[in-house]
């Protein structure tokens, strides 16, 4: 048994299939297969079933993922440590968040991360939650900026932020000359909103169910851009976080304002895989967030009037 082979086994379990893991490790699937044969040889015993083009793996087979787990997890540990032992830090660091984390966040963190670090090559990935996990269990990434709370036990959380959601309109909008907006208000108005499945459109569809409102949803996406491309085209309206929305605010081409009995917020927290001492690199960008943390406005700071930022007294409701 060596190295390649405990590999192999990772990839195949990971990818579900010998070919999807030949692609991944960039061999044949020829030489996956000999050298899953050679293993069970060895072993005295197979390491997958194969059931017609499905493949499940046994108890000898698991055993052996686990060997690969700790050895692979060991020898990660052990690169890190010698690289926490120069002055500053090199190689890759791989994040991965939402497309609002993407736009709003990572750019101040990563440019202060990089001005500590300059030899430090930086790659960020924007997906969903979902995707961004997998990435963190597999590997392909090493440090996440995620909405809390994420079932993942396997993983570390750190809450760093709470996040407030605005309803966010169009001028020219009937709400956006109200001083307050209630929640029956919102019966009957169009709405732009995040997709489905993640852990913001939750804490809306909570919103709506406890109000007893059914949104009538003209479009879901991710993207907060396009979110508010929508919104300025009169499509609808939306509620998104207070951060992706401030500069239109301010310039006059969007409005927004609290919904009166709610401050809905989302709390977002750094997310990695658990290990037995915390990686300097993730170490070295939680610093730099907490450096730069200030610049942010995850809530309001103003008054919202007439669905415009004015005054210098929080918001209130």
């Amino acid at each position: 048994m060596d190295m390649r082979q405990l590999e192999i086994i990772k990839a195949i379990v990971e990818t579900g299939s010998f070919t999807a893991a030949g692609e991944k490790l960039h061999v044949a699937q020829s030489a996956i297969s000999r050298q899953v044969l050679l293993l069970e040889e060895e072993l005295g015993e197979p390491v997958f079933y194969r059931i017609g083009r499905r493949i499940r793996i046994t108890p000898a087979g698991d055993a052996i993922l686990k060997l690969s787990n700790r050895v692979f997890q060991d020898l990660q540990d052990t690169l890190a440590l010698i690289s926490d032992q120069q002055e500053s830090l090199k190689g890759t660091l791989r994040l991965v968040g939402g497309m609002t984390v993407c736009l709003y966040v990572f750019p101040a963190v990563l440019a202060e991360l990089q001005r500590v670090n300059h030899q430090l090559d930086l790659k960020i990935t924007a997906g969903s939650s979902d995707k961004c996990v997998d990435n963190l269990r597999s590997g392909i990434a090493d440090l996440g900026l995620l909405t809390l709370p994420l079932e993942a036990p396997d993983l570390i959380s750190v809450p760093v932020a709470k996040e407030e959601l605005l309803l966010v309109m169009e001028p020219r909008h009937p709400l956006a000359r109200q001083r307050k907006i209630y929640p029956s208000e919102l019966e009957g108005q169009s709405f732009v909103l995040f997709e489905r499945g993640s852990n913001t459109r939750r804490l809306l569809d909570d919103f709506f169910l406890k109000e007893g409102l059914e949104p009538q949803i003209v479009m879901e996406t991710e993207n907060v851009e396009i979110i508010k491309a929508m919104v300025r085209t009169a499509l609808g309206v939306a509620i998104i976080p207070y951060q992706s929305v401030v500069t239109e605010v301010t310039n006059g081409q969007l409005c927004c304002n609290r919904i009166i009995g709610h401050q809905l917020t989302r709390e977002t927290g750094w997310i990695y895989p658990k290990t037995s001492r915390l990686p300097r690199t993730v170490a070295e960008v939680l610093k730099a967030f907490n450096r730069v943390q200030s610049r942010f406005q995850f809530s309001p700071g103003l008054s919202v009037q007439h669905g415009k930022l004015k005054g210098k007294t929080p918001l209130k409701t």
